[in-house]
């Protein structure tokens, strides 16, 4: 079939980049329009506990409080008659805008929980309606009327959606820096590898395509499913790194066939067939990791696999018949351009990566132990390492919303934004009802509980506000639980089971939501998963690698070696994000590691682990098959392989580091961990340990029992 293709694309490269302009104008198209499709959020599992809560509060009572207006007057008290007037004026604009609701502030009811301990500023809350995608336009619309106004009050605003709010600019921002940065540096280290500016510009156009294409995947996506907009930021990443890395192989074996003497049609078929080969199934191998999280029940990671697997055919597409069309027409004029040492990069053999093989081969041990030391030293900070969810915490302390909630925290003791929200389904009489929320108030740990029977603290009645009968419908009722734990830690959740373990009143269903709740919900969520993903991924790497070797021990090596891989990159994020020792550079508030966004990096990088993985043992096993010892196979494998990998990794790196410019924390976590993971990856494991594995296991490494080995001879997928 690679014949064929190799064949048709040379007869027709004009055709073909015809049709590739018309799909890069199409996707340019749909592109315009992808931020509109996308949502902010996703991080959460709908059929979780606290999911369900949350969306009985939004059913019977118009929703929590999601959009805070932190209210200053300006160096005038609070009750001053024209600070009052304007004060109960916007309260009655955001009652009065559409897609708004429980609008309540200390100049329409009159409680001391709505001001400051120091009494210089005061609280209007309201609940923003519709989902993730309609509350963000609905928050950006109210900023953009209230926020900052001239006048007797100083307006900021804060709350979970003024938190989406910023996280969404801060994402398109930060998309557009992230390019920046890579593609130039991309394009300079490209330069450099090839010594030809025109071989350089081809794998980057491809690059671009993939970029452009991912966008236009994502629009549709978008109009079809729940689409995380961090999506565009790290599928775009994909795009461009791995386009980039499949044009540069294809790139690197033509230019290889052209100085051994093929002829421009032979060239191009030879390169279609042997690195279009590498290419194809590396594309499955990516895909298929990234696939893996769809198994999760948040559309957060659901739409990485979406979008991921689209993102990795596109790429794999536009190398299979872009760069061969392109190198079609430019024939030996890809070497244009050279610079002074073009000479010296025109082959592929990098004497280098042979020599350290070489060496390795040598005494495999006194080589890999040094570079295994390593790699514990740096995963030995995922002993005491914490995982947590996303919070207004992943933005920097100067951001509007995260300064507003701060305050809230520091300065508003009636107002706690992370309580936990009970929800009591089912009639309640109002005995009942008292008892049960002077019960939860007992706990020493709690400070005070809001329900429609009043506020209770330390087991007795504290006081009644007017607001309380809106807690109370005949079937359902809302209590609100504060505590001085501090949240998203043991205490608190030991906190939310107990008030789950509590027996309602009345024989009222119990059900409890909140930051807490959420927390806990959502890392059961994903635990109950995780055995299932690494089960798939654990069968992709086994079957893929046992038919391109033939061999049982081969995957059992790549998956060992993957493993110190990653545990080594997730000890260097704790060490960095979580114990903080990074964050004075990047500008980041210390904290545990989002979940979530572990389970991302774990896919992601894995599959990219076994792009190289691949690259480097189909080399190794041709040579083998070929005739070569052992030793010899690795080594000359190393040789041809070496410095594409390299390379590769380089750039994948350039892409992922550019992340680090960002300002949102989860965003500088993800590019630092793929950065580091491919850079550890392509110069430890597959320089050293792989070559140094191998050696030990010797003539053992390609083993397999008879039948197995028939069935590896009829399907073959290492280059031919």
């Amino acid at each position: 079939m690679l014949d064929w293709l190799g064949d048709v694309v040379y007869r027709r490269a004009r055709l073909v980049l015809v049709v590739a302009g018309i799909f890069v104008a199409a996707a340019g198209i749909l592109a315009a329009g992808v931020f509109d499709t996308l949502k902010v959020g996703g991080y959460l599992d709908p059929e979780a506990e606290s999911s369900i809560a949350a969306e009985r509060i939004d059913a019977a009572f118009g929703g929590q409080y999601n959009l805070v207006f932190l209210v200053e007057a300006e160096g005038r008290s609070l009750d001053d008659p024209a600070v009052a007037a304007e004060g109960l004026r916007l309260t009655r604009e955001l009652a009065s805008e559409d897609g708004v609701g429980n609008v309540v502030s200390y100049w329409s009811t009159g409680s001391p929980a709505l001001t400051s301990s120091d009494g210089s500023s005061a609280v209007v809350a309201a609940h923003v309606d519709g989902d993730e995608d309609a509350a963000l336009r609905h928050t950006q619309r109210l900023h953009d009327a209230y926020a900052d106004r001239d006048g007797v009050l100083s307006v900021r605003v804060g709350g979970e959606e003024g938190v989406n709010r910023e996280i969404f600019q801060n994402l398109q921002h930060s998309l557009v820096v992230a390019e920046a940065v890579a593609v130039p540096v991309s394009l300079l280290l490209l330069v450099l590898a090839f010594g030809s500016v025109v071989a350089a510009l081809l794998p980057l156009v491809i690059g671009i395509l993939a970029i452009v294409g991912t966008f236009g995947e994502l629009a549709v996506l978008g109009g079809i499913t729940d689409m995380s907009v961090l999506a565009a930021n790290l599928t775009t990443a994909l795009g461009l790194g791995l386009g980039i890395d499949y044009a540069l192989l294809m790139v690197a074996r033509f230019r290889e066939r052209l100085t051994a003497g093929d002829a421009v049609p032979e060239a191009v078929a030879t390169t279609v067939r042997t690195a279009g080969r590498t290419i194809l199934y590396s594309a499955l191998i990516v895909a298929a990791a990234l696939a893996t999280m769809a198994v999760f029940p948040l559309y957060f990671l659901r739409s990485f696999a979406y979008a991921g697997v689209g993102v990795v055919f596109i790429a794999a597409l536009a190398s299979l018949f872009v760069v061969p069309a392109l190198l079609s027409l430019l024939g030996g004029r890809v070497n244009a351009l050279r610079l002074p040492w073009s000479k010296a990069v025109r082959g592929s053999d990098a004497p280098f990566w042979g020599r350290l093989a070489d060496r390795v081969n040598r005494r495999p041990a006194l080589a890999g132990a040094p570079v295994l030391l390593v790699l514990l030293v740096l995963a030995s900070p995922l002993l005491h390492a914490e995982f947590g969810t996303v919070d207004d915490r992943v933005l920097r302390p100067s951001a509007e919303s995260r300064s507003v909630n701060d305050a809230l925290d520091a300065e508003f003791t009636g107002f706690d934004a992370s309580a936990l929200q009970v929800v009591l389904e089912g009639p309640v009489r109002q005995p009942a009802l008292a008892g049960y929320a002077r019960e939860l108030s007992a706990r020493p740990e709690v400070t005070h509980v809001e329900s429609s029977a009043g506020t209770f603290a330390e087991g007795r009645l504290a006081g009644q506000q007017p607001t309380d009968a809106a807690r109370g419908t005949p079937d359902t009722q809302w209590l609100t639980l504060s505590t001085d734990l501090p949240p998203k830690t043991d205490a608190t959740a030991d906190l939310v089971r107990a008030v789950r373990a509590t027996p309602g009143p009345d024989g009222s269903a119990v059900l409890v939501g909140g930051a807490d709740a959420e927390l806990i919900d959502t890392r059961a969520a994903l635990a109950a998963k995780l055995p299932l993903a690494v089960a798939i991924i654990v069968l992709i790497t086994f079957v893929v690698l046992f038919l391109f070797t033939g061999s049982l021990l081969q995957p059992v090596r790549a998956l060992i070696l993957n493993g110190l891989s990653l545990a080594a990159t997730f000890g260097v994020l704790v060490w960095a994000f979580q114990d903080g020792h990074l964050a004075g550079l990047l500008g980041f508030t210390p904290q545990p590691i989002d979940t979530a966004n572990s389970i991302l990096i774990f896919c992601v990088v894995f599959g990219l682990s076994m792009d190289y993985e691949v690259f480097l043992i189909s080399r190794i096993k041709e040579m083998h098959d070929a005739g070569y010892d052992t030793a010899t196979a690795v080594s000359r494998g190393l040789a041809r392989t070496g410095r594409i990998v390299s390379v590769a990794a380089g750039l994948l790196a350039v892409v992922f580091f550019s992340f680090l410019t960002g300002t949102l924390s989860f965003l500088q976590l993800f590019g630092l961990g793929a950065g580091i993971a491919i850079l550890i990856d392509a110069i430890l494991v597959r320089g050293v340990l792989v070559p140094g594995a191998i050696a030990v296991l010797g003539r053992a490494a390609w083993w397999s029992p008879p039948a197995l080995r028939r069935l590896h001879r009829r399907v073959r997928l290492a280059e031919e």
